[in-house]
């Protein structure tokens, strides 16, 4: 288990959606989160209060997590004499990141040494099996989205939330690391062996009750040149019964991507759905999810009013206005 309370690392991130994990947490967990601690040039803010090593140990904090999560996943070379010092001071340190704390010679040596622990959550730690493609019990929702990091992980722990407080039965099922980081469990696909990715999925979403819905944590894009294969996999290992669609508007390109622009909601609708009923062809589209956390509350509610009108399905951002309308639509199924 990894300690808490954390101290929160966001590193030199270069815009705010760099810094999604330590934002998930802050969000989800703040009684988890006490301080952070950022590097000359970071452009993200938890609106925590700053605090160095020294001041994070004295303040109780018994966990550094890295809550950068960078483009190929690697721990930079600048970090690395803040992330020395954590161990040093005597915190464990915990990272979402491909490339793994442990792979580090001085920060496993130092570990080591000093007896603490290094926590690499994007390690598989179950043998997964082939996906076979057999029907399930019980209901499984999942988010797709125009892109990365739309909201696709708030939308699911805003459902999971509203169905709750409707006394409705569900279970979030975190595949990434900053869902698995917020609830103790899950599964870090993009870090499966391609071949298992589906079967992991099936693991993490067995039969169950037949009113008890499976969230399912949703990632990357169908149209996303570098992050499509994680979608694939969780559409057709999910075999959903419901998916809600999740986009940010005003992006001007795909993340990472700038010369590709991001498709419709339109587009994704169709062809999400017509993967997942490949799998499952009682599927349907039951809402639409958007980020518009960087918008006005006018504008918000406007923009969530025209896009309803135009989908002819529910729409809200469920981190402002709350998830009820979409688990309101998933009774229907």
């Amino acid at each position: 288990m990894i300690e808490t309370p954390y101290l929160l690392f966001l590193g030199d991130a270069p815009d705010p959606l760099a810094a999604k994990v330590a934002q998930g947490i802050r969000d989800w967990r703040p009684d988890h989160a006490l301080g952070q601690l950022r590097l000359d040039g970071c452009k993200a803010d938890m609106r925590l209060p700053d605090m160095t090593i020294a001041e994070a140990v004295a303040a109780g904090v018994k966990t550094l997590v890295i809550g950068v999560a960078n483009r190929g996943g690697v721990i930079s070379p600048s970090w690395k004499s803040v992330l020395l010092e954590a161990l040093d001071a005597g915190l464990d340190i915990a990272s979402g990141l491909h490339n793994l704390l442990r792979d580090e010679a001085d920060l496993a040596e130092k570990a080591k040494a000093l007896g603490r622990t290094l926590h690499d959550v994007r390690v598989p730690s179950v043998r997964y099996p082939i996906a076979n493609g057999k029907k399930r019990t019980g209901k499984r929702v999942l988010a797709v989205g125009t892109d990365c990091s739309v909201g696709k992980m708030y939308t699911g722990l805003c459902i999971e939330k509203a169905m709750h407080a409707r006394g409705r039965k569900a279970t979030f099922r975190a595949t990434g690391q900053t869902g698995i980081l917020i609830t103790g469990d899950g599964v870090p696909l993009d870090a499966v062996v391609a071949d298992f990715m589906a079967g992991s999925i099936e693991y993490l979403t067995p039969d169950n009750e037949p009113d008890h819905w499976d969230v399912i944590e949703g990632q990357g894009s169908l149209f996303h040149a570098s992050y499509s294969g994680v979608t694939m996999a969780l559409i057709h290992g999910g075999q959903p019964d419901a998916l809600v669609l999740c986009h940010e508007p005003n992006r001007p390109h795909m993340r990472g991507l700038p010369e590709y622009k991001l498709p419709s909601l339109e587009d994704v609708r169709d062809v999400a759905l017509r993967l997942a009923r490949v799998v499952n062809p009682a599927c349907q589209v039951v809402g639409v999810s958007l980020n518009t956390s960087a918008l006005s509350d006018d504008a918000a509610l406007a923009l969530c009013n025209a896009t309803e009108a135009r989908l002819g399905l529910p729409t809200v951002d469920p981190f402002r206005h709350g998830a009820d309308r979409l688990a309101e639509a998933l009774e229907t199924i």
